[in-house]
């Protein structure tokens, strides 16, 4: 059975900086992509970043490029966010995602496997 779970969520400042981890099991985690979405309230969901199986391509949606970095290790079978200079508007529950090919983590739907999701509060 797949497993993912999230931590590191939590109430920041703005401009403050929280690093999100995601722990996997039930899969071989070297294998597959891992990603991060977000989901606002009264929004839809939606791509945050994707790292590939070999840490060798990173993807970032524009909202967040130059001050999120998506990383992972292999050994942990874990991947991290670190998200730095956030604003109100990173407001949301951050999911982690895991799939066979990056390719479908980099689309609105996402990947087959999900987290259940912690919860970033960005205060003004």
């Amino acid at each position: 059975q797949v497993q993912l779970v999230e931590s590191g969520g939590g109430l920041v400042e703005n401009g403050g900086s929280l690093r999100l981890s995601c722990a996997a099991s039930g899969l071989p985690f070297s294998t597959y992509a891992m990603g991060w979405f977000r989901q606002a309230p009264g929004k839809e969901r939606e791509f945050v970043a994707c790292i590939t199986w070999s840490g060798s391509s990173l993807y970032y949606a524009d909202s967040v490029t130059g001050r999120f970095a998506i990383s992972r290790d292999n050994a942990k079978n874990t991947t991290y966010l670190q998200m730095t200079n956030l604003k109100p508007e990173d407001t949301a529950v951050y999911y982690c995602n895991a799939d066979r090919t990056s390719g479908k983590i980099r689309t609105a739907r996402g990947g087959d496997y999900w987290g259940r999701g912690t919860q970033v509060t960005v205060s003004s």
